[in-house]
């Protein structure tokens, strides 16, 4: 039995912040997220981290961990805001923030049933994932969870898609850690201290630019650009010999500047404007480019071959997880010796283990199953903050060559691929991109609302990314960061989602499937060694 262990009194909740207007319109893409919701399909993404306790570390060190992270202070905006509409807002979605926080709510204490084995965990994780999270709440639970046989201490954070994707996500829970093992106060990741430089960081010099993610907390703080600005001549740091304007030029100056900003302000929301026209009479040629190619069955944001698979029927909100990770230089060698790039080894591995699991389960279809391959675009470059929240994805849908018995021939298909798919993505711009990817998204979203699933083709059958992460070693207040674990969505239609990420030379492949669509999901780990142990052998640096 899981044991979830709580104080016996709430400890005081920090105020919401409040900053800004009460209510924040929410943005179509987010809005998206929560409308597409429902009880089998719960829209979060979540995160298993694995820490090593310290040397030092005494019997009440996780229970010390757990409060620490549930006393975090002030929160992030981030993570006080939940959805809410009615008729006063016209039937729009919109943030609030809840004023009644209670972090007691969202940061849990569970332990793990004897013999405490990742299979435990693994169960846990997926019980936990399979909850919805609730709208009268900001959309966020962790989970410090102790209990493992071989000492260590998982965190299962879970977070709605609409407040930040998962490549973000991960970003911000790896934010908050540190490369000393020496530091200590470090903040939650909830906490508007996240991202500020640790303990034993070098300070910037004050001639560096700031760095985005510098940029946006010292945002906070900074002045807007205006007319507060301007100092009045008693602060004026004058020359000698030189003086002062003369009385009423003040307002002059004033109105001189406002005019400036005001057409600093319109030019760059007229360059912006005429950026969004270029790229919208643009979007018929790549729509038609994108329709054309996924008809001739090429490689791109659309897919119309895509087979029938027992992972697109509908799904239960049951989930299962199981996880495992490898070394990224066995999967570096195996690209080097082949010619293939790392997220091509991670594909072509991941194509091996579907082709030998539907051929246990009698269910391998005789064309190539499609995945699609979420990319990740630069912040700047389609106009969103990662690190503040939102979405800034793109889609590449990749035929797998699970109709191949080579595993050599595998891995040259996945290669072709995607390559052909990154090539037909550099001749978009990201509004494009994004709007293609919502293109070829869609069917999978609208089928199942509509009631179509059983008659339309999938657009594809699976979803497969690849997340880079640090790689030097990360601590929490001395805890050593050993592993992490990607957990993601399964939708109706396609229930089975695969996400990588990196960490210190090892890559880790976190499984995420509906529990009863996708039965005996912890076999795919054992295909997944055997496949990588094959491609070894097919380029011959076994």
């Amino acid at each position: 039995m899981i044991v979830s262990r709580l104080p016996t009194a709430a400890p005081a909740c920090p105020p919401a912040t409040g900053k800004g207007p009460v209510a924040t319109l929410i943005d179509p893409t987010a809005a998206a997220f929560l409308l597409a919701e429902n009880r089998s399909m719960p829209m979060h993404v979540g995160a298993l981290q694995l820490f090593e306790p310290p040397a030092d570390a005494g019997p009440d060190w996780t229970r010390g961990m757990y409060e620490a992270l549930r006393d975090a202070g002030d929160v992030s905006d981030l993570f006080v805001r939940h959805p809410y509409r009615s008729l006063r807002t016209a039937g729009q979605l919109v943030w609030l923030p809840d004023h009644q926080l209670d972090l007691e709510h969202h940061v849990r204490h569970n332990a793990l049933p004897r013999p405490g084995r990742y299979r435990e965990l693994f169960e846990l994780c997926s019980r936990l994932h399979s909850q919805r999270l609730a709208w009268e709440r900001p959309l966020w639970e962790s989970h410090v969870i102790e209990g493992l046989d071989d000492g260590r201490v998982a965190v299962y954070t879970k977070l709605h898609h609409s407040l930040m994707d998962g490549v973000a996500g991960m970003r911000l829970l790896q934010s908050v850690l540190s490369p000393d093992p020496d530091a200590r106060d470090v903040p939650a990741p909830w906490s508007m201290q996240a991202g500020r430089p640790h303990l034993g960081a070098t300070p910037p010099r004050p001639d560096t630019p700031a760095s985005p993610a510098a940029g946006h907390d010292a945002g906070h703080d900074a002045a807007p650009h205006g007319l507060d600005e301007v100092p009045d001549e008693h602060d004026l740091d004058l020359e000698p010999g030189v003086q002062p304007l003369p009385a009423g030029t003040d307002t002059l100056l004033h109105a001189a500047l406002a005019s400036r900003d005001v057409l600093e302000e319109l030019g760059s929301g007229l360059r912006a404007g005429l950026d969004v026209l270029t790229e919208a009479a643009g979007l018929p040629g790549a729509l038609a480019r994108g329709v054309l190619q996924g008809a001739t069955n090429h490689t791109g944001a659309l897919s119309f071959h895509a087979p029938r698979t027992l992972f697109n029927r509908p799904i239960t909100g049951s989930r299962r997880f199981a996880a495992d990770d490898w070394e990224v230089e066995r999967l570096k060698a195996v690209g080097k010796a082949s010619g293939s790039t790392l997220n091509d080894v991670v594909l072509a591995m991941t194509s091996g283990a579907m082709r030998r699991y539907l051929l246990e389960q009698d269910a391998l279809p005789p064309t190539p199953l499609v995945a699609m391959v979420p990319v990740a675009l630069r912040a700047a470059r389609s106009h969103l903050s990662a690190t503040g929240g939102g979405n800034a994805i793109g889609a590449v849908m990749a035929p797998l060559g699970t109709h191949l018995a080579d595993p050599a021939d595998r891995l040259a298909q996945v290669s072709a691929s995607m390559s052909e798919g990154k090539r037909a993505l550099a001749t978009m711009t990201p509004t494009q991109i994004l709007a293609m990817s919502a293109l070829g998204q869609a069917p999978a979203i609208l089928a199942p609302m509509l009631g179509l699933g059983r008659l339309v083709r999938p657009p594809y059958n699976l979803v497969i990314s690849n997340v880079p992460g640090p790689r030097q070693p990360l601590y929490w207040n001395g805890a050593r960061l050993v592993g992490t674990y990607p957990l993601s969505i399964p939708i109706s239609g396609m229930a089975l989602n695969i996400t990588c990420t990196s960490y210190t030379g090892q890559m880790a492949f976190g499984v995420t499937g509906c529990r009863r669509t996708v039965p005996s999901l912890q076999r795919m780990l054992t295909h997944l060694d055997t496949e990588l142990g094959e491609l070894e052998r097919a380029v011959g640096v076994a």
